[in-house]
């Protein structure tokens, strides 16, 4: 009996750690789509930074078969900045938040807690506002929505 007890007692605390495991990440489903059409993208690739620190951490990133992109960050993850790559993962999508800014290679943070709690769509600068409904998009709850471009020419010299 106290042996039989001992075991249920072990399975227990296996399942709590495995549990807390579990909780020790914070998912986030990112959709890109095409700033133009409201297309979706499947990128090369996709560059992570979390707290504002430069480091990018491709590790946490796995690409779907349907093209959306499966973030694991961790729990102290407050704020995320994500950069889409295309061409064998050696030009950068221009995020649609940025494309009014003179350096369209800047980062934009976003609110992990508001991407977990109701979803997240970044604003989309890329389409003309008579075309805007036709590519306007909902985030669901744990959804980073990623409006983008390709660079143009002057970005491009630029760089």
């Amino acid at each position: 009996m106290g042996r039989r007890i001992g075991q249920v007692l072990l399975l227990v605390a296996c399942a709590s750690l495995a549990g807390l495991a579990a909780h020790a990440q914070k998912q986030v489903t990112v959709r890109v789509l095409d700033g133009k059409t409201g297309e979706k993208i499947t990128p090369d690739n996709i560059e992570v930074r979390v707290n504002r620190q430069q480091t990018n951490h491709i590790e946490w990133v796995k690409v779907n078969d349907d093209g959306t992109v499966q973030l694991s960050l961790p729990a102290q993850a407050t704020s995320l900045s994500v950069r889409a790559t295309y061409a064998n993962s050696i030009e950068y999508y221009v995020n649609c938040d940025m494309t009014k800014q003179k350096d369209t290679s800047l980062d934009s943070w976003y609110p992990v807690s508001d991407i977990l709690r109701s979803g997240l769509a970044i604003p989309n600068d890329c389409v003309r506002p008579k075309d805007a409904d036709k590519v306007k998009v909902e985030a669901k709850p744990g959804e980073f929505v990623l409006f983008v471009r390709k660079r143009n020419w002057k970005e491009q010299v630029l760089q």
